[in-house]
């Protein structure tokens, strides 16, 4: 569907979709997304940001914890991690 990425976390295929709930959520921990998406750009975005915002925009609740998810997160790497944030940030700027 338009506007869903999956992301492989501990060997769970989990689909994430930026609704504006979802948007909302992760603007509320990590603050407004026009500087998410900056620091995005410019290289600057933490990786507890990255894993708050895909946290926050899981389509269905994740089968694991939050604390297991990051370190999933963390453990698939940034190389598997960037492609998801690329489509998400795209998603964030260009809307439905």
């Amino acid at each position: 569907m338009r506007g869903e990425v999956a992301l492989r976390v501990a060997g769970e295929m989990l689909v994430l979709r930026p609704s504006f709930a979802a948007l909302v959520a992760a603007e509320g921990e990590v603050g407004p997304l026009f500087a998410l998406v900056e620091r995005a750009a410019a290289g600057r975005l933490g990786l507890g940001e990255m894993v708050a915002l895909f946290w926050h925009c899981l389509r269905e609740p994740a089968p694991m914890t939050r604390d297991d998810f990051a370190e999933g997160v963390a453990a698939g790497g940034l190389a598997a991690a960037t492609p998801v944030l690329r489509v998400l940030v795209g998603q964030i700027l260009a809307g439905r």
